[in-house]
């Protein structure tokens, strides 16, 4: 793509048509072997006629949001390229540990924007947080939207993980 990565990037640093791989990994953080599989997964989605992709950012430019991001990229590649599939962005900020995914607005009925903020507020971003996991990240934010679109009911987001407290010997100061 010719983005320089130490920079922050907004959507006028992409090219103006859709790229051919699904992935875009500006973030350099998918090894050879995670962008083959989540490539395979991205493309399995075209079999409910919308166009998925990834992509990772180190950081955005000023006064971008990863959901603002996310629109202005669809807006582009939309109007310029082959817009027969309408696009699904799933958005990963390595610096910050965020991510989102949005769709275009034709996919409104079958993705519900609540289901795709809560996607990427929670299902993917506490992978992130918990140890940049970026695959798993995409991997469960993939998974959840699928089971949506195979008329499947909404898992939900994560449960929290509770850490009890293990007893130990140590005493303790009262």
């Amino acid at each position: 793509l010719g983005v320089q990565t130490a920079m922050a990037i907004a959507p006028a640093d992409f090219p103006a048509q859709r790229p051919e791989n699904r992935i875009v990994d500006e973030g350099d953080v998918l090894s050879r072997a995670s962008r083959s599989e989540l490539e395979r997964r991205l493309e399995d989605f075209g079999a409910y006629r919308l166009d998925a992709r990834l992509v990772t950012v180190r950081r955005l430019d000023y006064g971008f949001t990863l959901d603002g991001f996310g629109r202005e990229l669809i807006d582009q590649w939309s109007t310029n390229g082959d817009a027969s599939n309408p696009l699904l962005l799933l958005l990963i900020e390595t610096q910050n540990k965020r991510a989102a995914v949005v769709a275009d607005s034709a996919l409104d009925t079958q993705l519900p924007e609540s289901l795709l903020s809560s996607t990427g507020r929670t299902t993917m971003a506490i992978p992130l947080r918990d140890g940049e996991r970026f695959r798993q990240s995409s991997l469960d934010g993939l998974n959840r939207l699928s089971i949506v679109l195979n008329g499947g009911e909404d898992p939900g987001p994560p449960e929290d993980m509770v850490r009890p407290t293990i007893p130990t010997n140590i005493p303790t100061q009262e």
